[in-house]
């Protein structure tokens, strides 16, 4: 059986958990306690030497260590329905936005939530290494997130998904981005309109709820 190393309050598993929800397949789950440092013990650094979730082991035994890799591998393995795209030109315009969404998005919110949250103290960076706060990062990181809704409602203007001309992985990052926000006390506003009918849509999606 193929096990998802997860942790249900954090936001990098629950992108795996969309994944592999709307590829419909099973797999077993483990969960990894992140807010009492198990991720860091010795335990699962036997499993996964990077101390991150999510990891998701094979039934090869192969372990992925990260959403990248396992997303490719979903794909690989079930391409209907697709998430990255079917022709040439929109698996590009896909991949274009995923890394624009992970950057803009995904990091700033990272960058302000390590760099000021005291429990995070010594851990500004995940992974096996320590690295200290920079408090200026998360000012920083405040700011990227308030311009990373402009453009994604800009973006949503006239169009219903991120990329492509359907669900992807574009959409599943960019959720996880607009909820994540609220740990740094950041929402879409009512003038992000079209940001906020894209994410109510989306959130009736049952792979959301997971």
């Amino acid at each position: 059986m193929i096990t998802l190393y997860d942790c249900a309050t954090a936001p990098s598993p629950r992108r795996a958990r969309i994944v592999l929800a709307e590829k419909n397949i099973p797999h077993e789950t483990v969960q990894v306690n992140l807010r009492s440092g198990e991720h860091m013990g010795d335990a699962f650094r036997a499993i996964n030497p990077q101390c991150t979730v999510p990891a998701l082991r094979l039934d090869s035994g192969e372990l992925l260590t990260d959403n990248a890799g396992i997303a490719a591998w979903a794909e690989a393995s079930v391409p209907e329905p697709p998430l990255m795209g079917r022709s040439p030109i929109e698996k590009a315009e896909i991949a274009s936005w995923q890394s624009r969404i992970e950057f803009e998005g995904l990091y700033a919110i990272a960058e302000a939530l390590r760099n000021a949250n005291p429990a995070m103290a010594s851990r500004a960076l995940p992974g096996p290494i320590n690295y200290e706060q920079i408090p200026a990062l998360a000012e920083r990181g405040q700011v990227r997130v308030q311009h990373f809704f402009e453009t994604l409602d800009q973006r949503l203007a006239d169009r219903d998904f991120i990329a492509g001309d359907g669900f992807s992985i574009a959409d599943i990052t960019a959720i996880i981005c607009v909820d994540f926000a609220r740990v740094i006390k950041q929402r879409p506003a009512e003038r992000h309109a079209n940001l906020l009918r894209w994410h109510a849509a989306l959130s009736l999606r049952p792979s959301m709820a997971l």
